[in-house]
């Protein structure tokens, strides 16, 4: 008999890898959207300081400009909202760091708020989820910011430049509304029918987690996005394709019977039906600027249809009061976001103060390169310093090779701007350290519209603060230990079983609603996309008590079966699969 409670204990420091950090990725699906809105929204004001001749004051609307890069992946009618609250975080931001230069000239103390202004906006972008590209841009804008020659009587008009920059990035980021109202939704959903496509090809519990995920984003964003239209009705029903694809194979792969009652006899192997080739398809169709495709209605559809409604309804009323409250228990104590607030504090002064001593004079670059460093773990913020320390290195040398050619005149300036802002994020998607290659000239190129400065001193500064915030900010990430990772994994745990529970519970019902069965599913569907998350996260983590691993694998078996065994009750899939659709 086994016994779960008694398991083996993990080591407290693991193997740091080399090469896998620094492997190319496919690009993302829509990298041209951000690297389009930046340089739109950089053009715009820059070349409007040209026309006035006051390029000096750039670093100011560059603030406002580089908010172009958020909330792409989110519903128009939520973009609209986040994308306004980074203007505004970052208008305040800004304004502590242009108050701070003016009232003192002591770099020790500047170098103290920058340290807290990372730590804050690491924790704040942590808990709202807002991303890519997360804090270090604030964190960029604010530390240069800190090191800027500044006094106060300047700080309003500065800050008016930051907002006008701001709303035109806020238009550049709503804009294509007007053309293409659905368009994030159309994304969303397309990647759902890959991943399910992936998943029918490919079982396994790789693709099965992919897949769940990629079709509880696609809900999310469906949900998020305002009332039904058409086309969003359409993609509603393809999702439904997907997560039967989803769900069918859960059923399919599971050796055991679930709770539930619902025998896995009664359902096929784990591509149930589906036809990858037909999914890619209609993701091909759905990504493209066409008509979306109108499959047969999968079984089930309207019952989920109905439950959609029932939930989009429920939103309406609470969304954003559940909002507030998530984003207050995510900053109480006992949150697994502190410990990665205090080693970003804890390794910002580090590199800021180590910096210092060794004679830089303005060592905002050590400050956000340790900012840049810290992801949910130490095995991911290890390579996020291998790839950030790669990346800047060579990035110098790019900047070396083309700083003759953008001291020939300010449009050219601009336009090497321009060119490594878009490249920037045309590659950063490929891989972290690929796309730091074309941020380290571009950050550096922004220097020169104040005037021009020794092309050995920006080289060299630039090196040593790589190395010296690479440094220290690994020695916080290993020091400052995160044991709430493992309490993060532990509450996921409960929340799933919970989740289970309720949705047995609405199976076990004589005549469940299909509102109620979707509810559950819903629940589930994304308590078990937590649950691997926080998995995944604590087991990247040093000194970390040992990690319930059978029982995170029993409960994701047990739920997938009880998914599956909760859609088939709802007909989501049939039993039998006749003729083998979708």
């Amino acid at each position: 008999m086994s016994d779960t409670s008694i398991r083996p204990r993990r080591p407290a420091v693991r193997s740091l890898p080399l090469v896998a950090p620094l492997r190319l990725a496919r690009p993302s699906d829509m990298w041209f959207k951000p690297a389009l809105s930046v340089v739109v929204a950089t053009a715009v004001p820059d070349l409007a300081l040209l026309a006035l001749d006051r390029l000096d004051l750039v670093m100011y609307t560059m603030a406002g400009s580089l908010c172009a890069l958020y909330g792409h992946n989110l519903p128009y009618a939520r973009r609209a909202r986040a994308v306004a609250g980074v203007v505004v975080s970052m208008a305040i931001g800004l304004a502590i760091s242009l108050v701070a230069a003016s009232l003192t000239g002591s770099t020790a103390v500047l170098i103290a708020v920058g340290a807290l202004l990372a730590a804050g906006q690491k924790t704040l972008c942590d808990a709202t989820r807002i991303g890519p590209p997360g804090p270090v841009i604030f964190t960029f804008v604010t530390s240069a910011a800190l090191f800027a020659p500044q006094h106060l009587g300047q700080v309003p008009g500065h800050l008016a430049l930051t907002l006008a920059a701001g709303v035109v990035s806020w238009l550049v980021a709503v804009g294509p509304a007007a053309v293409r109202r659905e368009g994030p939704e159309r994304r969303a959903t397309a990647r759902a029918l890959d991943a399910a496509a992936a998943y029918a090809a490919d079982p396994g519990h790789r693709t099965r987690h992919a897949a769940a995920a990629a079709v509880h984003a696609a809900w999310q964003t469906l949900l998020a996005a305002g009332r039904p239209t058409p086309v969003r009705r359409a993609l509603e029903r393809l999702v439904v394709h997907a997560e039967a694809a989803l769900v069918g194979g859960a059923l399919g792969d599971s050796p055991a019977a679930p709770a539930s009652g619902v025998a896995p006899a009664s359902v096929p192997g784990p591509a149930s039906g589906a036809d990858p080739g037909r999914l890619r398809a209609w993701a091909r169709q759905t990504r493209a600027r066409g008509p979306v495709p109108t499959p047969p209605p999968a079984p089930g559809t309207s019952a989920e249809l109905f439950g959609i409604d029932a939930e989009r309804a429920a939103r309406r009323t609470g969304s954003r009061r559940d909002a507030r409250r998530a984003l207050l228990r995510s900053l109480a104590p006992g949150s697994p976001l502190l410990p990665i607030g205090a080693r970003a504090l804890i390794g910002c002064a580090l590199a800021g103060y180590v910096s210092q001593a060794v004679g830089v004079g303005r060592p905002y670059w050590a400050i956000v390169t340790a900012a840049s460093l810290y992801q949910a773990n130490v095995t991911l913020s290890w390579n996020r310093a291998l790839q950030r320390t790669l990346g800047n290195l060579l990035g110098v040398l790019v900047f070396a090779a083309v700083l003759p050619a953008s001291r020939t005149g300010p449009l050219a300036l601009i336009g090497f701007c321009l060119f490594f802002g878009f490249a920037a994020e045309a590659l950063i998607t490929r891989n972290y350290w690929l796309g730091s290659i074309a941020v380290t000239p571009m950050a550096l190129l922004v220097l020169e519209f104040g005037g021009t400065h020794p092309a050995g001193e920006l080289i060299g500064d630039r090196v040593l603060d790589t190395v010296i915030g690479a440094a220290m900010g690994m020695l916080a990430a290993v020091l400052v230990t995160n044991r709430r990772a493992a309490g993060r994994l532990e509450r996921a745990l409960a929340a799933t079983e919970q989740a289970r529970a309720h949705a047995v519970h609405a199976l076990a019902a004589p005549r469940p609603t299909p509102a109620d069965l979707d509810a559950a599913r819903r629940r589930l569907t994304g308590s078990l996309v937590e649950l691997r998350e926080a998995d995944d996260t604590a087991a990247g983590e040093w000194w970390q008590r040992a990690l319930p691993q059978e029982q995170v694998l029993a409960a994701e078996q047990a739920g997938h079966r009880t998914l599956a065994a909760t859609a088939t009750r709802q007909g989501l899939i049939a039993p039998a699969q006749e003729n083998g659709a979708v």
